[in-house]
C-alpha cells in the first residue's frame, strides 16, 4: 500500500504544487519555458509508470480488500460514464483552448467560446474526472480507490489550478473569458451566458468519440484483464 500511495501522491503533488503554482513561475523564469516543459514531462511521464507498475502490484496484495463488488446496475451506469467521459475528452482535446498547455493564444479569437467551451472551459479534466468516477463504481478495492480516487481528485482540483495560473499570467483577457464561460460543465449554459450548439462542437468528433468509446468497451478484457460490457 505505502508504494501506491507513495506514487499517487507524487503524481498529484507535481501537478497540483508545481504546475499550477507560483514555483512554476520561477521555475519557468529560471530554466525557461521550453526546459520547464521538458523536465515537467518527463517527471510526469516516470511519475505515471511508477503508478502503474505500483497499482499493478497493489492489486494482487494482501492487504487490498474489496468493499464493494460491481453488478449489473453499476456496470451499465459505469459504460454510460465512459461513454460520457469520452464525448468530453476527444472533443475537448481536439477543440483550440487557452487552457490547454501552449494555447493561451486562442485568447486572441473573438469566437473562442464556441462548442466545448460553452459547456465547460476544461472539458478534457473533466472527462479524466467522470471515467475516474466511474471506474470508482465498478472497483471497490483499496487499490482502485488510492488510483482512481486521486485521478478524480487530480482532474477536478487542477480545473482550479489551471485557472489561477492563467489568471496570473493573462489578467484581465482571463477574466473575460471566464465570464463567457464555466469550469463546471454545463453551468453557463444553465445560467443563460451560453447556449448548446452541438454543430459547434462537431458531429466528426461525437463519431470518434464514440467510436473510441465502443473499441475500449469491447477490447477492456484483451487490454486490461476485466470485461467492460456486462454479460
Amino acid at each position: 500500500m505505502a508504494n501506491l500511495i507513495a506514487a499517487a501522491g507524487f503524481f498529484v503533488l507535481i501537478h497540483l504544487l508545481v504546475s499550477g503554482t507560483r514555483m512554476r513561475d520561477g521555475l519557468v523564469a529560471r530554466l525557461g519555458a521550453g526546459p520547464y516543459m521538458g523536465l515537467f514531462s518527463l517527471v510526469s511521464v516516470l511519475g505515471l509508470v511508477w503508478l502503474g507498475f505500483a497499482f499493478g502490484e497493489a492489486r494482487t496484495s494482501s492487504w487490498n480488500t474489496a468493499y464493494w463488488a460491481p453488478g449489473s446496475t453499476t456496470r451499465g451506469a459505469q459504460l454510460l460514464f465512459q461513454l460520457l467521459a469520452l464525448l468530453l475528452i476527444f472533443p475537448g482535446l481536439t477543440t483550440p483552448n487557452p487552457t490547454s498547455v501552449r494555447q493561451e493564444g486562442a485568447l486572441q479569437r473573438p469566437d473562442v467560446v464556441k462548442g466545448m467551451l460553452r459547456i465547460t472551459r476544461h472539458p478534457f479534466l473533466w472527462g479524466v474526472a467522470i471515467w475516474a468516477l466511474g471506474h470508482l463504481l465498478v472497483n471497490g478495492e483499496w487499490a482502485s480507490l488510492i488510483l482512481f480516487g486521486s485521478m478524480f481528485a487530480l482532474a477536478v482540483f487542477g480545473t482550479l489550478s489551471i485557472d489561477a495560473k492563467r489568471k496570473r499570467a493573462l489578467g484581465p483577457e482571463w477574466d473575460a473569458f471566464v465570464a463567457q464561460t464555466s469550469n463546471v460543465p454545463f453551468a453557463a449554459i444553465l445560467s443563460g451566458r451560453q447556449k448548446l450548439n452541438l454543430e459547434e462542437v462537431g458531429w466528426w468528433r461525437v463519431l470518434v468519440a464514440t467510436l473510441l468509446w465502443a473499441g475500449i468497451a469491447w477490447s477492456h478484457q484483451l487490454l486490461f484483464g476485466v470485461p467492460a460490457i456486462p454479460s
